[in-house]
């Protein structure tokens, strides 16, 4: 009989269409219908990421505003607290009344997204496989018409898309913002730490790191917790590395000074060594010299004539942080293939 065909083993009329209607996914298709279970899957993490961008914009907007309003009523773009600019030289007290007003929430914006890595890393990339693999419920989906690879691209496709959206979103508004009033005016200089692990390109690549360093994690341990744990401490673990590597990623420019002139390089160059040249141009980071003993005679005696300063000075800004962009982002890669890899090896 027609009917008794599609008769289940609990003797439902419905049992039989189920892992049909599951693999068209409402006319999407396989690959489609998992993508719409990733975002149920991880809807809330996407959401607070989605939103922390729009919510992020908005602030930073109407922060540059108000920046903007006061550095142009005191005159004060382009100064610092003690610069060589001339025209800055009464606007000491002007500067220092900026940096009170708005220096703490430039500070929190630099600090969000320097943070955002870990947290991306941490809250989605971590728990997108480890969590299924940890309860089991991977086993379902592989049994449909979706194989192991396509179900991996499918769970990474969807947040890679939005995480490389939300913090292009926000890099490029806090840039933005830094436009008007970092560097000199608020003493957030680009070389700092905060500054530029939060401007241009840097925080997007660090942020696909921490999410292929969460996916790679959650599939070699297969538990959550541990998972978060090791993605948070190596994605931390990569960003100090890079602070250590950062000044040799171009080359240095050595200005010398003479023994009459003032050592002070401009204000928005990265000084990243000093020391003493000789008539040879030997240059000496150390020099066994004494300030309470005869110092010039000491320095005499070693044949100096002068001194250096190294230093990046701020037309390497974007050249080094596109460099180490380009370098995270062909780091996330190589995990990310071979985590496809490991699928592929593990789940045939």
């Amino acid at each position: 009989m027609t009917s008794t065909a599609h008769l289940g083993a609990s003797g439902s009329g419905r049992t039989a269409d189920i892992p049909k209607r599951s693999r068209t996914a409402g006319g999407r298709g396989p690959l489609g219908g998992l993508v719409w279970l990733v975002w149920r899957q991880h809807r809330l993490v996407l959401g607070v990421l989605l939103t922390a961008a729009v919510g992020g914009t908005v602030w930073c907007a109407v922060l540059r505003g108000r920046m903007a309003g006061f550095i142009d009523a005191h005159h004060i773009a382009g100064c610092s607290q003690i610069s060589l600019v001339a025209r800055c030289s009464d606007t000491q007290d002007a500067v220092t009344a900026f940096r009170d007003a708005y220096g703490s929430s430039l500070r929190l914006a630099e600090t969000g997204l320097v943070l955002l890595p870990a947290l991306i890393g941490l809250f989605l990339g971590a728990p997108l496989i480890a969590r299924e693999l940890e309860a089991g419920t991977h086993q379902l989906v592989l049994t449909q018409s979706v194989g192991p690879v396509r179900w991996l691209a499918a769970k990474v496709a969807l947040p890679a898309a939005l995480v490389l959206a939300a913090t292009t979103l926000l890099s490029a508004t806090f840039a933005w913002l830094w436009q008007v009033g970092g560097d000199e005016v608020s003493g957030s200089y680009w070389y700092s730490n905060l500054g530029y692990n939060a401007l241009g390109p840097v925080p997007v690549a660090y942020s696909l790191l921490g999410l292929a360093i969460g996916l790679l994690a959650g599939l070699l341990l297969r538990r959550t917790v541990a998972s978060m744990g090791v993605t948070l401490a190596v994605t931390v673990l990569v960003q100090y590395v890079f602070t250590q590597l950062r000044p040799y990623l171009m080359p240095i420019v050595t200005t010398k000074f003479g023994p009459n002139q003032p050592t002070q390089l401009p204000d928005n160059a990265w000084q990243v060594g000093q020391g003493y040249y000789t008539a040879s141009g030997a240059h000496l980071p150390d020099v066994p010299c004494r300030p309470d003993q005869d110092f010039a005679g000491c320095l005499r005696r070693e044949h100096v004539v002068g001194q250096y300063m190294d230093q990046h000075p701020v037309t390497h800004h974007w050249p080094l942080a596109w460099t180490e962009a380009g370098i995270v982002v062909a780091l996330a890669a190589v995990l990310t293939v071979i985590a496809f890899r490991v699928v592929r090896r593990r789940f045939g």
